[in-house]
């Protein structure tokens, strides 16, 4: 039998009756009564399950997570531009490029570093050395720009101006003596150029003594730069065995149109 939707068995057969003729409003039970139902006496919207309603996952953009704070690089290359101005206007005295330099970058929140590195890869671009010169040794001053990347420049535009002397004292006490164990095969390699460029074969021994002191291996074009070093100051056996040592055992050449694998002549 199916009372307001509900079904009940025999022992409810009294209920059933009573409610036909009064309604379930005139009965009367007791609270905890075993054989009444309570949920027969639930309105429909109290029985009804609370809904929940999920947001729509909708397709998240990339999101960047950096380690570090990121700098904004707005406006820099015009910056940057605008340094080079400066720079290609002051005479070659450094009290004046100094303090044009120091207004160049006062009203900046944070130093420009993007802008002046801009600069640095613009000046290297135009073959300005000198002032690369005078820039880079102005951000050293100022404690800015201490990479490897701005001393292979700094290095560079030493040699091309021929201003060994500064190129060495660069070498000796910003690079090696401060980052020691972090001296990268690139600034090694950079400063055997420089010493072979000017024909100094003892410098670029000296280089390479430092190369193996710290277990840095040279590359190929290193390799025969010692060579052509040990072979003009007259140490053919050492050319030899530096060559063996540190040379390509294996070397490609175009053979009736294909790439082959041969063995070098030092092997």
């Amino acid at each position: 039998m199916t009372v307001l939707g509900f079904r009940f068995g025999i022992g409810n057969q009294f209920l059933g009756e009573s409610l036909r003729r009064t309604g379930p409003s005139s009965l009367q039970f007791p609270k905890y009564h075993p054989n009444f139902p309570l949920a027969a006496f639930r309105t429909k919207q109290e029985s009804r399950k609370p809904v929940k309603y999920r947001a729509a996952k909708g397709r998240t953009g990339r999101v960047e997570h950096h380690l570090w704070m990121k700098r904004d690089s707005a406006g820099s290359g015009q910056k940057a531009l605008n340094l080079v101005r400066i720079v290609t206007m002051l005479p070659n005295e450094k009290e004046a490029i100094y303090e044009a330099l120091d207004k160049w970058s006062a009203w900046e929140t944070e130093f420009p570093l993007i802008a002046a590195a801009k600069a640095l890869g613009i000046m290297k671009k135009r073959k300005q050395w000198l002032h690369i010169i005078q820039v880079t040794m102005w951000l050293l001053s100022k404690g800015q720009c201490m990479t490897m990347g701005t001393y292979d420049t700094l290095l560079l535009a030493f040699g091309m101006e021929g201003r060994m002397d500064e190129a060495e004292s660069i070498w000796n006490n910003l690079i090696l003596h401060r980052n020691t164990r972090s001296v990268s095969k690139r600034l090694f390699a950079r400063m055997m150029t420089i010493y072979d460029h000017h024909h100094m074969p003892e410098k670029v021994l000296d280089v390479f003594a430092d190369m193996e002191e710290l277990g840095v291996k040279p590359d190929e074009d290193s390799v025969k730069k010692i060579g052509k070093a040990f072979m003009l100051l007259g140490e053919i056996d050492k050319q030899k065995q530096v060559q063996r040592r540190y040379g390509m055992k294996w070397k490609y050449i175009h053979f009736n149109g294909e790439r082959v694998r041969v063995k070098t002549e030092h092997y």
